[in-house]
C-alpha cells in the first residue's frame, strides 16, 4: 500500500459526491452499492446483490463484480485527492477466483501508488463474513486530470 495516505474525504462526503455527480444512478452508481468505510489508502464499500446481478447459472455476473471493483478504486482514489469527477479509468485487470455466493460482495481498494497523474491501486472481492476467501482480485489504473 502507499505510505503516508491520508484521506480527505469522509464516508457522508463521498456519498455526496457521488449523489451529486451520478444524478441519473439515484444516489451514485448504484443506490445497491453502499461505501461503508474508508481508512489510511484504503476503502470498504458493499454492494447488496439481488436478482438484477445474476447470470444463467444462479451466479453473480461478471459486469456486476467489474462495475463494483471500478467503484471502490474510483472512491479510494477520491477520497485519498477529493472530488475529482474527471479521473477516469485506463486499466482495469480481473482475476476471478471462485464462484461468488449469493449474499452481499464487498469490496476493499486499497491504493499502491497515487501520484500526480496516475493512481494505482487493487481491489479484493469477498462474500461478507468470507475475507479469507476472495471471489475476484482487480489491479486497476486511474487517470487523474491535471488542476485538480
Amino acid at each position: 500500500m502507499a505510505s503516508g495516505l491520508e484521506p480527505i474525504m469522509t464516508v457522508a462526503d463521498l456519498r455526496a459526491f457521488f449523489a451529486e455527480a451520478f444524478p441519473q444512478a439515484l444516489g451514485g452508481p448504484s443506490e445497491e452499492t453502499l461505501i461503508e468505510e474508508i481508512g489510511p489508502g484504503r476503502v470498504l464499500i458493499r454492494r447488496k446483490v439481488s436478482d438484477a446481478n445474476l447470470r444463467p447459472g444462479g451466479t453473480v455476473s461478471g459486469p456486476t463484480m467489474m462495475g463494483l471493483a471500478d467503484h471502490a478504486m474510483y472512491a479510494v482514489i477520491l477520497a485519498h485527492i477529493g472530488p475529482v469527477a474527471l479521473a477516469v479509468t485506463t486499466n482495469l485487470n480481473i482475476n476471478f477466483l471462485r464462484k461468488p455466493g449469493l449474499q452481499d460482495l464487498l469490496a476493499e481498494g486499497r491504493l499502491l501508488k497515487l501520484g500526480k497523474r496516475l493512481a494505482v491501486g487493487e481491489v479484493t472481492l469477498f462474500n461478507e463474513g468470507e475475507e479469507d476467501d476472495p471471489v475476484a482480485h482487480v489491479t486497476s489504473t486511474y487517470s487523474i486530470p491535471p488542476n485538480r
